[in-house]
């Protein structure tokens, strides 16, 4: 077995990511310059660098799953999915443009965001659950990045990187879990007015809500609570469309909205 990294070198990735992404220069995979880099070292770097960002004044205003597919947990080499946070500095609007030179390699993925009305428990999270405590769900789309070069990144990589999230974007539109078949919702994404994507709810896991679940899970282990007013993104229902300056994306989904996001140099 492999020794976890000693805090200092924790510390030392760390400080890596952060200026990778201050600066927007990415940097090699982590795997190869800390060989002995593993999951819970990921998780725990990726904790040092939210904590500065919340000592500077964001606030966490959710989390995201990702690697909710199979097909993306497979090519991972991983039996379940990731998480990252979401942070208030992260929130983007649907009517002031998001620059993308501020970003290393972005892309975007549409989501269905769930807005949760109370808490949900930790260790014992059940679907159930998630459907009782979501106050609505919403049309979303997630800002990815990666401040690995190229995108050259497995499962430590992408988690100490806060799971490759840069920022989201919620919709106005808001709909009860129980007036939507929460499986079914079909999704279309154009670029430029030109479709470039497309999915269905069920792409997460089979159903959205049990990552939400998995995600309570999985975060009560680190001392964390899904917090009522938290938003929380489950994954995304299509493979990840870059983002190029100049590029206006709408996303609608089937019963649940549409939604905006355009991107300048």
């Amino acid at each position: 077995m492999v020794d976890m990294l000693p805090p200092d070198v924790r510390r030392e990735v760390a400080d890596a990511l952060e200026a990778a992404e201050r600066d927007q220069r990415p940097i090699p995979p982590l795997r190869e310059t800390w060989p002995g880099l593993d999951v819970v070292d990921a998780y725990e770097i990726q904790l040092l660098n939210i904590r500065r960002r919340l000592a500077h004044g964001a606030e966490v205003r959710g989390h995201k799953v990702g690697l909710s597919s199979r097909a993306m947990q497979e090519m991972m080499g991983v039996d379940e999915p990731d998480y990252g946070h979401l942070l208030s500095d992260m929130v983007l609007s649907e009517d002031r443009p998001v620059s993308a030179g501020h970003y290393c390699y972005p892309r975007v993925e549409v989501e269905v965001g769930f807005v949760l009305g109370a808490a949900l428990p930790g260790v014992d999270c059940t679907e159930k659950d998630v459907l009782v405590a979501t106050e609505a769900v919403a049309p979303a789309i997630e800002l990815i990045d990666s401040r690995i070069r190229d995108w050259d990144i497995r499962i430590g990589d992408t988690i100490a990187d806060n799971a490759s999230s840069a920022g989201f974007v919620l919709g106005p539109e808001r709909v009860r879990p129980a007036d939507i078949d929460l499986r079914g919702i079909e999704a279309r994404l154009t670029r430029n007015g030109e479709q470039v994507a497309a999915g269905r709810s069920d792409a997460v896991l089979g159903n959205p809500v049990t990552a939400v679940a998995w995600l309570a899970r999985k975060v009560a282990a680190y001392g964390v609570t899904l917090e009522a007013g938290h938003v929380v993104l489950p994954g995304s229902v299509h493979r990840a469309v870059d983002v190029r300056p100049g590029d206006d994306f709408e996303a609608v989904l089937d019963g649940l909205g549409t939604l905006r996001v355009s991107f300048t140099d």
